[in-house]
């Protein structure tokens, strides 16, 4: 005997219920997205870095391209570019930033150790993902250098992960990665193929191509500059400028770390790049027949924990003779004291190439006045973060961006329960353990989904047609749970 109309008409609705969570919303006619902003964050291998900072090979690394760390021994690489597709669950990105490793340093100064690893990109297609960087490494023994591009460096456990159906921002958590074949050889021979890495997590923006795509450049001109002209600006005059300084990697993490258990706030425009601070808004003269420069910038830091208060604002730099200074107002105990030399920077072409004199990464030196500053913690000499500075001298030049780290990865728990689908992919602590909004529903839910229609199914074939609504509530109740 057939179950009666009510029964058949819920069993079709739940049917129905189910088809909508296994399927991803929009997965049969999804368009495919660019992604725009994110970062990446990876250790590499967490062996291999206590290696290199140990006894032994007593070395360490560099970041370069605006590189970060985030603590726990993570790299943060950033400004994700690359496309997505939601329906088919096809994903590339590229991240921009890289990590120079050093060790065994040898008498003339080289080094055994040589490692640089860079512009890391994760490439998803079928179900499997590979991360792939940039390498140059010396081979051991040999000492050979070999430079790599897009090297497959990684394998990707994607599994109980479904990549279909996400929305901005796009995640990934603690994805189990290996070292590949490829990746072994480009390795100089330091890890076989198979090897476990550090896992890997990222973060990024997804926006419709057909839609208006973010402004997310805070380099660009700022909204008070003045009104581009035709033309190079006149001697002794520039359109606008911008100094970025990450003061020191070790010094950021001793403030956020578990001594000082600090932190750092930025006013007055001064910005956030992940690695650095950027002082912009600059203004003053320029001189690109002397190579000459004077100039203030906007922005103020100001480093706050336990025993520790310093502010650093007013900043200015000077360029004379192929060297360049930045100073700035240096606040400690609630005393100021104005023009602070800092540190001191090579800068030995700085003339204007397509309306823009540019400094990369200059390495920085302490002053003794910095050292002071930094109440002795450390003597003068000490090598400081890089410094890079950009002086816009045509209407039509453009500041280099900020590093681009997209969105805030973590919804709020109100938005995740009240809209699974709307939160990150997935995350994964395991070869088999996805666990994002996404995965979950599709497994826990889809199945009390099954459970349910075939109990109403069996109920309604013994029980009359007036006690029909219990059951229909218990099946309503048990999809509605996203953590069944």
């Amino acid at each position: 005997m057939l179950p009666s109309r009510p029964a058949r008409t819920l069993t079709v609705v739940l049917l129905a219920a189910l088809l909508g969570v296994l399927l991803p919303a929009g997965a049969a006619h999804a368009e495919s997205r660019t992604v725009q902003g994110g970062r990446l964050d990876w250790g590499f291998k967490a062996s291999f870095q206590s290696y290199v900072t140990g006894p032994i090979a007593k070395g360490g690394f560099t970041l370069t391209g605006g590189a970060a760390t985030t603590g726990g021994g993570r790299f943060r690489f950033h400004s994700a570019q690359g496309s997505y597709d939601p329906g088919t669950g096809a994903f590339t990105s590229a991240f921009s930033g890289g990590v120079h490793f050093l060790g065994h340093r040898k008498p003339d100064g080289t080094h055994e150790l040589d490692l640089a690893i860079s512009r890391p990109t994760v490439r998803v297609s079928g179900g499997s993902g590979t991360l792939h960087v940039d390498m140059t490494s010396r081979a051991r023994g040999s000492g050979r250098v070999t430079t790599s591009t897009q090297v497959p460096f990684a394998a990707l456990n994607l599994s109980g992960i479904d990549m279909r159906g996400g929305t901005s921002p796009l995640g990934l958590v603690d994805v189990p990665a290996t070292l590949t074949s490829r990746g072994a050889t480009a390795f100089a021979g330091y890890y076989t193929a198979g090897t476990s890495l550090d896992p890997v997590s990222l973060s990024v923006d997804v926006v419709s191509r057909a839609g208006k795509q973010p402004t997310r450049n805070p380099g660009r001109k700022p909204s008070g500059s003045p009104k581009p002209t035709n033309g190079t600006a006149p001697a002794g005059a520039f359109r606008d400028a911008a100094v970025d300084w990450g003061v020191r990697r070790t010094f950021r993490e001793y403030v956020t770390g578990s001594i000082a258990q600090g932190r750092w706030t930025l006013t007055a425009g001064a910005q956030d790049g992940g690695a650095l601070f950027r002082f912009p808004r600059g203004k003053g003269t320029y001189d690109p027949g002397k190579q000459t420069l004077d100039a203030r910038f906007a922005g103020t830091v100001r480093f706050t924990g336990t025993h520790l208060d310093l502010g650093l604002g007013a900043v200015a730099v000077t360029v004379r003779n192929g060297s360049g200074t930045l100073s700035a107002d240096v606040t400690t105990g609630g005393r100021t004291e104005k023009a602070v030399p800092l540190i001191t920077f090579p800068a030995k072409d700085f003339t204007p190439k397509s309306g823009l004199a540019v400094l990369t990464e200059a390495p920085a030196t302490l002053t003794e006045g910095g050292a002071k500053a930094f109440g002795g913690m450390y003597k003068a000499g000490t090598v400081m973060d890089p410094l890079s500075l950009a002086v816009a001298v045509e209407a039509t030049a453009q500041l280099p961006a900020l590093p681009d780290l997209g969105s805030d990865p973590s919804p709020s728990p109100a938005a995740a329960t009240a809209a699974p689908k709307a939160s990150p992919v997935a995350s994964a602590s395991g070869p088999s353990s996805g666990t994002g909004g996404y995965v979950a529903i599709g497994a826990a839910g889809a199945g009390a989904l099954v459970v349910a229609a075939i109990a109403v199914y069996a109920v309604r074939r013994r029980r009359t047609a007036s006690a029909a609504s219990a059951p229909a509530d218990t099946g309503a109740t048990t999809t509605t749970d996203p953590t069944a």
